[in-house]
């Protein structure tokens, strides 16, 4: 499981400091997929960052008991000079895989067609995005870690695929999703929580979150 025990994390932001925990514990627990409401601003980025070892806490500790993926999106793990199929084939032998099948699991999910032999860095944001989830979906993790959503695309076909996959994952694999929007979490978790003033609120079901949610955020 992943496990949070008394974790503080704040940021000085030149005239005040944002706290995002204050002491704060829970955990996810493998087979409960936990989608977390924040309004814009409240650290929904740093926390999934934290989850996937991204960012250190400034206290407590983080215990991760099983193989969490990269948020979606992050393109830290990835060269821009370097092709979406080099970088394929460079990811999977970092996680011991065979470059072969990431490589084309990646192209097939993609859709980039001769796009996938050209530098990343050439890529425009849309690209970049499906491509660094298909190299996610491409990886064997127990914890899939997703910042607002699904990746903009206007590719009908990838969304369609990649949505379809993601369902899938859910029978075996856990998702954590981060999102302000109560709609982008209701496909993927059956569990929830509410981020608001450095604190973690948990609940088992969605509608319960959305209610302290509509209440922090409308009055």
């Amino acid at each position: 499981m992943l496990e949070f025990v008394n974790v503080s994390k704040s940021f000085w932001t030149g005239t005040q400091r944002k706290v995002i925990l204050d002491k704060v514990s829970f955990q996810v627990e493998l087979g409960t997929s936990l989608g977390i409401l924040a309004p814009n601003g409240t650290g929904k980025t740093t926390l999934i960052n934290m989850m996937a070892g991204l960012e250190k806490p400034d206290d407590g500790e983080i215990y991760r008991g099983c193989k969490i993926s990269f948020p979606l999106g992050f393109m830290g793990g990835v060269v821009g000079r370097l092709s979406a199929m080099e970088n394929s084939r460079y990811i999977a032998r970092l996680y011991g895989l065979d470059p072969d099948y990431v490589e084309s699991y990646c192209r097939w999910l993609c859709g980039l067609n001769e796009y996938f032999d050209q530098p990343l860095g050439t890529f425009s944001a849309g690209m970049k995005s499906r491509f660094t989830f298909a190299l996610m979906l491409a990886l064997d993790f127990d914890i899939y870690l997703i910042d607002e959503g699904m990746p903009s695309s206007t590719d009908v076909e990838f969304n369609r695929k990649a949505g379809t996959i993601l369902q899938e994952r859910l029978a075996t694999t856990t998702i954590v999703i981060v999102s302000h929007q109560p709609s982008t979490l209701e496909k993927f978790a059956n569990s929830a929580a509410v981020l608001s003033n450095g604190q973690l609120h948990m609940f088992e079901t969605l509608e319960e979150a959305k209610q302290l949610y509509d209440y922090e955020t409308q009055g």
